[in-house]
């Protein structure tokens, strides 16, 4: 199965590292309207809450109207390359302009640079070794995007844009 993305979850971080505003919208995907039950499992969402929210260029475009991704300096940052990879493929499966995507930075990969770790471990992992608290449900996105921020504010000095 091709997979879709059914949730956006971000953050918008300023440049001393506090948190400006949040958004989060689910995702009604097209190629298979149905989330199967490993997703649903997985994320703990609801097949209503899919079927009740818009497709991928409605909430793309608040996205980027939020993100202010025309008018502002800007980089987007995920646990990993997968949502980086997906946000392109969602935007080529709708003929969208992608190119804003690759603005984008990989922290599960510097982090373990920075760390000096041999072994790659998840982001819960990492969030707890820096001695925070992993709130909320694990692979939600909006749990997941302020997790995360945690995680770039404490080295937002380290991370190479």
């Amino acid at each position: 199965m091709v997979q879709e993305i059914i949730e956006i979850g971000a953050l918008r971080i300023n440049y001393y590292g506090e948190i400006l505003d949040t958004f989060c919208r689910f995702v009604q995907p097209i190629l298979n309207p149905k989330i199967s039950y490993f997703c649903a499992d997985l994320t703990t969402i609801e097949q209503k809450s899919i079927d009740r929210s818009k497709k991928f260029p409605e909430v793309i475009d608040d996205f980027q109207e939020w993100a202010e991704i025309d008018y502002e300096d800007y980089v987007l940052c995920s646990w990993g390359s997968f949502d980086k990879k997906m946000l392109i493929q969602d935007c080529e499966l709708h003929e969208i302009e992608s190119d804003w995507v690759e603005k984008h930075i990989n922290l599960k990969r510097q982090y373990h640079e920075i760390k000096r770790l041999r072994k790659m471990r998840g982001m819960k992992f990492a969030v707890e070794k820096e001695g925070f608290d992993f709130d909320g449900i694990h692979h939600r996105g909006i749990d997941d995007a302020k997790n995360l921020a945690k995680l770039f504010i404490k080295f937002r000095d380290e991370w190479r844009y």
